[in-house]
């Protein structure tokens, strides 16, 4: 079995923690699911995808029936879990928290922020999928409350923010701008002018990294790499849509207690 290729952040290189930001590289699917697709979501064969993500699993050293990804909805809702749940009974969130050793827990990306999470000395993780709705809405802030109901002190965690579309990839309109300014009045600092004068670009990264400053994050990485301009390393939904194409992949990011 060929292995699926991955990124690793040095803020989560921890004892007792394996995690991993997965490229598109080192799976079995084909055409624009080409070649590590992990998502159930995509209109990719089924048998496919669990392929690939047996493959991730493999590369986070648990079962691949230990690898628990959730029915992601762009929300801030975290659940917290100790043993791995069916396909069919995926919880409904964007974050997953466990304090279980071999228990893997993965969020699916092609543009949005993927965050893993460790307290090393309170043994807690965490994964995250934050696209601009969910962190907005407090997703980060809300992972960080969940994990120290498991004993996670907030100050210990570090966190990484793999590969997401960049400020430079990621023109928005004015009534995407407006909606912010509506819920953060300091948010026009992560605007800045488009070429188009009626548009804006977003600082989906910064915007991240700011709120898990807000919740206390004791050390927080962002691995810089825009999702939208790698074609060769990453899925992109943005640059699937410009281009009009059927579909995309989508992109895994994983963490586990060993």
């Amino acid at each position: 079995m060929s292995a699926a290729e991955f990124l690793s952040a040095e803020a989560l290189a921890l004892p007792g923690v394996a995690h991993a930001f997965f490229t598109r590289r080192g799976g079995v699917s084909t055409g624009v699911y080409a070649s590590l697709n992990g998502g159930i979501g995509s209109r990719d064969g089924p048998e496919a995808v669990r392929a690939n993500r047996a493959r991730m699993a493999a590369a986070l050293r648990v079962a691949p029936d230990r690898l628990a990804i959730p029915y992601q909805v762009h929300s801030p809702d975290v659940a917290t879990i100790s043993a791995p749940f069916a396909p069919e009974a995926r919880p409904r969130c964007d974050a997953l928290v466990t304090a279980t050793p071999g228990l893997g827990l993965g969020v699916t990306g092609a543009d949005c922020g993927m965050v893993l999470f460790a307290d090393r000395r309170a043994r807690v993780v965490a994964a995250t999928h934050a696209g601009w709705k969910g962190a907005r809405d407090g997703v980060i802030e809300a992972t960080v409350e969940a994990m120290a109901r498991l004993g996670a002190r907030p100050a210990s965690v570090c966190a990484a923010l793999g590969p997401c579309i960049a400020q430079s990839s990621y023109e928005v309109g004015p009534e995407f701008v407006a909606a912010f300014a509506a819920a953060d009045a300091d948010s026009a600092r992560f605007f800045a002018a488009s070429v188009n004068p009626r548009r804006s670009m977003f600082d989906l990264p910064r915007y991240i990294a700011e709120r898990a400053r807000r919740a206390g994050v004791g050390a927080f990485q962002d691995l810089g790499l825009d999702t939208y301009a790698d074609e060769g390393r990453f899925f992109s939904y943005r640059r699937a849509t410009h281009r009009e194409e059927p579909d995309y992949g989508r992109l895994v990011a994983a963490i586990a207690l060993l």
